[in-house]
């Protein structure tokens, strides 16, 4: 059933891309608004110190806590995580079909390989948005521990994402070389 979503790739790619447009505009036009100018803690992508962490939380105030809290993690980031993981799954199995070895393998595997690289993304982004939901709800019992867990958590998703992307990229280069060599001889087409 995995398998399948490689045929649902291009439609996947532009709702993520509308999601992920929705969401940067509500940052850039409205969140920072609230914050006095500063990033969220989602796209600090080297993590961020605990006086960071506090100085955000502090510039926002009770009311724009509330509204990221709303408008941001019990909304979009309740959906965009796992639609960029199945528009990555639906891309390695799209590309993986253009490489012999990877579309040799039975479904099942090629469905575990996919999921396998994507899933600690999926993993780790929730993991963040629960946390940092959590400091958001209830500022004044954020700790040190918890800005830690967020700002690590937020340098491991970004980390696993760029595993995934860089499988994606990496199948679809090879996948293209591959096209370009000849079936029978395994030497270049002539162009």
């Amino acid at each position: 059933m995995i398998v399948r979503l490689r045929r649902h790739a291009a439609a996947l790619s532009v709702v993520t891309a509308a999601v992920f447009a929705a969401m940067t505009l509500l940052e850039f036009f409205y969140f920072r608004s609230l914050s006095g100018g500063l990033p969220s803690l989602d796209l600090r992508f080297w993590g961020f110190s605990e006086s960071e962490g506090f100085a955000w939380i502090a510039a926002l105030g009770r009311p724009g806590a509330e509204i990221i809290l709303v408008w941001h993690y019990l909304t979009f980031d309740l959906v965009f995580p796992a639609l960029l993981s199945a528009t990555l799954v639906s891309l390695i199995l799209k590309a993986g079909d253009r490489l012999p070895r990877f579309a040799g393998l039975s479904e099942t595997m090629r469905s575990v390989a996919a999921l396998a690289l994507v899933l600690p993304y999926t993993i780790a982004d929730y993991a963040q948005n629960i946390v940092v939901a959590r400091i958001l709800a209830d500022p004044p019992s954020a700790g040190a521990r918890s800005m830690a867990l967020a700002s690590g958590l937020i340098v491991a998703k970004f980390a696993f994402l760029a595993v995934s992307v860089a499988v994606v990229a990496t199948f679809v280069l090879a996948g293209l070389r591959s096209v370009r060599r000849s079936p029978a001889t395994g030497d270049r087409k002539v162009r």
